[in-house]
């Protein structure tokens, strides 16, 4: 509730239109571009058997497009959310041999996918709007598709400039 004068302009109010639902995308990428974009499934909610699920469609992603670097070690980077973190998950890495790099502790900078991946699909998106879920995919299939040749490498180069200049490093 707002208090005004009775001789105030009336507030017009906006007709808010409604967009494309939300979704839900997981990209798996490394310095020569997208390995895996996972789309999770309308109303489904991501918990450790689900992700799981995930890293078998990475895993079978990288054995057909970048077989050597099951060869050589997968090692991921992510945060400690819970499906992350859970037993089922540790277990699953633990079987395939799959590393993780640690990731500090209060140290969003030094997440390649937030601010060198996310913050220009956001820009990229912003003010858009989508008929359907699908135009909404697909658009986001096009960005990653027509990115430039250098960017997944130029991104993963300076998290790795940040962590060998942070104090905290790698834990």
């Amino acid at each position: 509730m707002t208090w005004k004068h009775p001789s105030s302009p009336v507030t017009k109010k906006f007709k808010v239109q409604r967009s494309a639902a939300i979704v839900m995308a997981t990209v798996f990428w490394d310095a020569k571009g997208v390995i895996l974009l996972d789309i999770l499934p309308q109303g489904q909610c991501i918990n450790a058997a689900c992700y799981c699920s995930t890293l078998d469609r990475l895993k079978e992603a990288i054995r057909r497009n970048r077989p050597g670097l099951l060869r050589r070690g997968v090692v991921l980077q992510r945060d400690n959310a819970t499906p992350h973190s859970a037993n089922l998950t540790q277990q699953w890495l633990q079987r395939y041999g799959w590393g993780i790099l640690l990731h500090p502790a209060h140290s969003p900078d030094l997440e390649p996918s937030d601010f060198h991946l996310f913050g220009p699909l956001k820009c990229h998106l912003g003010g858009m709007a989508f008929e359907t879920e699908d135009d909404l995919i697909s658009e986001l299939r096009n960005w990653f598709d027509n990115l430039y040749v250098d960017f997944f490498r130029v991104g993963i180069n300076s998290r790795w400039q940040k962590m060998h200049r942070s104090p905290r490093g790698l834990r």
